[in-house]
């Protein structure tokens, strides 16, 4: 685990998914080094610590797992590629807790670059199977036909080993637009950095909170303007991210980061200061 946010009646508790690194001028796109790099930090070749951090969330009426980590699956030539630092622990910081896998009633993905979504699918004794074998795994139906039919660009990102196994199981929920799928959390397209990409709003007892996904990917990407080159739509992710700022701003909600290096949710003021923060605490491991 790496930390944990109470909101209203909900808890939010992060869960380590992995860490890996990427090309920092891909991940602020048009935004020079000169800006992103008083921001964030970067090693001497350029690349970027980035973070999967799936949350947990405990409702009074269900477990809710939002997003799912880099999964155990990955071979050792795509753990070089991808300068993974740090391996997918969900199942054991579960365990930590007293959970089941079994006992996930929900997985909601943003969308299902394999970074998002390789966790749905585990390796486990030789044999693939779902991480979270009872929980509805709800995404945007316009993802989903796009997990199925890749084009060019997303067939690197959109692998068969992450997607067949729920598509064949009674697990997926397809949904088209907002959906609230428990009481206080709900799904919206937003589209953007995919075309199916959702954002997820949380709310109880008056205390709010957003998740962005890959919207907002860092603290850093605060800026509408601030997008990575992976946006498949940016001039959608611009507006997307202006209208739920500005959304978040008025109700004094907290953004829940999954890739950041260092914060797991954050408070930001108008001009994108960071103003509170929940930073990732390391637990110790047993040897």
């Amino acid at each position: 685990m790496k930390g944990c946010l109470a909101l209203g009646d909900f808890e939010l508790i992060w869960l380590d998914g992995g860490r890996f690194e990427l090309d920092g001028g891909t991940t602020f796109g048009p935004v020079p080094k000169v800006l992103w790099g008083k921001k964030y930090p970067c090693d001497a070749e350029n690349y970027v610590p980035i973070s999967a951090w799936p949350v947990l969330v405990k409702t009074p009426q269900a477990l809710v797992v939002i997003e799912a980590g880099l999964g155990n699956k990955l071979t050792e030539k795509q753990k070089q590629i991808f300068r993974v630092r740090g391996e997918w622990r969900v199942p054991q910081d579960l365990a930590s807790l007293g959970l089941r896998r079994e006992d996930i009633d929900y997985v909601l993905l943003t969308h299902y670059d394999w970074d998002h979504s390789a966790g749905v699918v585990m390796q486990e004794e030789g044999e693939l199977k779902l991480t979270f074998p009872r929980a509805r795994h709800v995404v945007q139906r316009k993802e989903w036909e796009d997990v199925l039919h890749p084009n060019r660009r997303s067939g690197s990102t959109y692998w068969p080993v992450n997607s067949e196994l729920l598509r064949q199981s009674g697990n997926l929920e397809l949904v088209d637009g907002a959906e609230e799928v428990v009481d206080g959390i709900r799904v919206l397209l937003s589209g953007g950095h995919t075309r199916g990409h959702q954002i997820i709003t949380m709310e109880s007892r008056g205390e709010r909170a957003i998740h962005l996904g890959d919207l907002l990917p860092t603290h850093a990407h605060f800026n509408p303007l601030w997008i990575t080159a992976y946006d498949n739509f940016p001039l959608d992710s611009i507006a997307m991210k202006e209208q739920w700022e500005r959304w978040a701003l008025e109700h004094g909600a907290w953004f829940t980061l999954y890739q950041d290096g260092s914060y797991l949710a954050c408070r930001f003021d108008e001009k994108g200061n960071v103003m509170e923060k929940v930073e990732a605490q390391e637990r110790k491991r047993p040897v």
